[in-house]
Parts: C-alpha cells; structure tokens; sequence
C-alpha cells in the first residue's frame, strides 16, 4: 500500500512539473500602445530600451555612461544612426560584431542617434 502512494505522489509530481508552475514567460503583456495597437514586454517587440538593456548594459551600463564599454550618453553628438548601426552590426574594437542585427540593430541604433 505504501508503495502504491509513493508512486502515486511521484506520479502526480512529475505530471505538475512538466505542466509548469505558472510561469507567465509565454503570456504578452501590454506595456504601452505603438503603431500596432500594443506592445509586448519581451524585446523582440522592438523596444529600443529593453534591447539595450538585454544585450548592451552588461558593457554600457543601464544608464549609457558605460564600464568595460564607452559612454553612450551623448553618442548621437558624434555618430549618425547608419555609423552606430554598423558599429552595432559589425562591431569595433573590443565589441563582438551581431549583439544585435535587422530590425533589432536598426531600433537601437535609431534611439541611440536621438542621444545628443
């Protein structure tokens, strides 16, 4: 009898767990309105911020005034939206070429420039 509730209770755990725990990470959230209607939380939504700061801020830091990378802050001074696209793209110096590409590269890029 014991055995027969150990394997039921093993049973039903394994069933729970593979049925998840809740995690909403499949579920849009609607943060904000764009041309669309609504956008989603993750960054392949094309929010210029979130993109940042999933693949640039570990260098850049959160707030662009940069770390192991150079500060971002006034950028858009320096650089026009095509040269930071293609830095974004291709890379330079100590930056690997791809963090960002397509749409991605070309959104980031476009925020960037506005940093005067």
């Amino acid at each position: 009898m014991k055995k027969k509730l150990l394997a039921l209770l093993m049973g039903t755990s394994l069933v729970l767990a593979a049925c998840g725990g809740g995690d909403d990470a499949g579920e849009s959230k609607d943060t904000g309105s764009s041309d669309s209607g609504t956008t989603t939380e993750t960054a392949s939504g094309g929010d210029a911020e979130k993109l940042f700061s999933q693949k640039c801020s570990s260098c850049h830091a959160a707030d662009l005034t940069g770390g192991v990378g150079p500060d971002l802050t006034k950028v858009g001074a320096k650089l026009s939206k095509d040269e930071i696209e293609k830095i974004i793209v291709d890379g330079q110096n100590a930056m690997p070429a791809g963090q960002l590409t397509g749409a991605d590269a070309t959104t980031v890029a476009d925020w960037l420039a506005a940093k005067k």
